[in-house]
Order: C-alpha cells, then structure tokens, then sequence
C-alpha cells in the first residue's frame, strides 16, 4: 500500500501526482481521471462563484507523466458563459489541452411533466451493491483505479464484454488541502467508462481513450458518480464509449470517449 493520502499536492506552480494517480498499465503514466479532474479543478479556480462548469473537453495528447507538472490557463469571460482553456505540461511538453464551458447559474422553476424528461435513477443504488467492479486482465497493484476510487458495480457482469453500470466514488482527496468540488467527483469518474463496459479483451487488445468530452446539466448531489457505459468498436481502429452520468438522485449528465483499439503484440 501506499503512503500518500491525496492524488495530488501542489507546491507553487507545480502539481506533484502521488502514486494514487497511476493507471493500470504503466506505473510512469497516469489513469485520465487524475488529470482531467485535476483540469476541472484549475477550471473552476479561474472563474468566480457562482459558475456551473457545464462541458469539459480533454484531449490527451500524451500519456500523462506520474511526474511534476504545470499548468496554463486563458479565461474567455462572457456575461452568461464563461470558456477557459487550459494546457497541461510536463516541463515543455504538452500532454492535455482541455476546452470548459462554465455557466452563470440561476435558478428557476421547472414545470411539472415536461415531455420526453426522464429523471430515472439508476438502480440499485450504492448502498444496495457490494460487488467491486473487476475488469478482466486489469493489473493490481496502487493505482487511481484500485486505490484512490471506490467502485461497486450495479448492472451487468464485467467478466463478459458488453454495456454495464457501476457506482464510483474518491476514497481519498483528489489535491491535498482542497476540498474536491462536485464537478471533480463526476469527472474522475467519467474516465472509467470503457474499462466498464469493455468489448475486446485487455489482454488481446488495447481501447486507450483519446479524449474525454463530459456535459453536466446539474452538478450531482453526494459522494456517488454512477455510470451506464456502452462501447462500440469497429475493425479499423476506432470506438466511442457513450456513458450516461446519475448521483443516488437521478441523471446529471453524459460522457464520450474516442477510443484507439489496437491488436496487442504478441509477447
């Protein structure tokens, strides 16, 4: 087990990501949910209260380093919607770019009965589940997947490809000292879509996302993100994962991924 208590730590400029943001297949590069929450973070510190963060694209343009790293950031104000820009560098290197859209909140009234709205929950909720989400081939070890998230699964059966549906919520802080705001829990969770509803096994395949495009509606209430992933493949080696996004109240949003799906080589 590891020592470190927060996925990352911030020392000035420099973000420093603990062995809690590892992804599954490389120790030296990190899981895409530690840095695109860790951008929705740096989003929402450059705007004032009162924005919603509404979409957060992320294009991963290189595997993310478990290394220090800097941010740059560009504000485009606006007086109902706010875009930030934001690279993410590991010294001169640029590895993410992400693009957010924040919006001037203000509430309203719904009208009762609105056509085509389904506020379905997903069921079982989480405390109705205690299987832990297993994804066949996935390596153990510290990781952002087996140590920094809670995850339980609520539909289907990852043993088998096709879609399915698991709660997923931060076991640990994301940045030490800060407080990790609703949006950040959605979007950590957001990046677990394909692992979940796999298609092509891990140990024959690889399906690596090379973006992550995540729309909020509402920011979701409690610790819980759940997430019902689909994933379609074709031949010539691209996928999408489509995963729809609830907490324990109903939906709060979608999020797609493009997939890279190579054969691996034979060993």
């Amino acid at each position: 087990m590891s020592d470190a208590t927060a996925v990352f730590t911030r020392e000035g400029d420099t973000w420093l990501p603990s062995v809690l943001s590892r992804g599954p297949w490389d120790e030296r590069a990190q899981h895409g949910g530690a840095p695109a929450a860790l951008l929705a973070h740096v989003a929402e510190s450059a705007v004032g209260q009162g924005w919603q963060l509404s979409r957060l694209t992320i294009e991963l343009i290189k595997p993310v380093p478990v290394a220090p790293l800097t941010t740059r950031v560009e504000v485009h104000p606006g007086r109902s919607t706010t875009r930030v820009t934001l690279d993410l560098c590991a010294g001169d290197v640029l590895v993410a770019r992400a693009h957010a859209l924040l919006i001037l909140g203000q509430p309203f009234e719904l009208p009762s009965g609105l056509p085509g709205w389904s506020p379905e929950a997903l069921l079982p909720g989480p405390d109705d589940c205690t299987e832990r989400l297993l994804i066949p081939g996935m390596p153990d070890g510290v990781s952002f997947y087996q140590t920094a998230m809670d995850h339980r699964m609520a539909q289907g059966d990852t043993t088998q490809p096709g879609p399915a549906a698991a709660w997923f919520r931060l076991a640990v802080p994301l940045i030490e000292g800060q407080p990790t705001s609703a949006a950040m829990r959605a979007i950590a969770a957001a990046d677990f879509g394909n692992g979940l509803s796999w298609v092509l096994p891990a140990d024959r395949y690889l399906f690596s996302n090379a973006d992550l495009n995540v729309h909020l509606h509402r920011p979701p209430i409690g610790e819980w993100i759940g997430l019902s992933a689909a994933t379609h493949a074709d031949g010539g080696g691209v996928g999408t994962t489509l995963s729809r996004l609830y907490d324990v109240h109903g939906p709060i949003g979608v999020a797609i991924q493009t997939l890279v799906m190579r054969e691996r080589r034979p060993a």
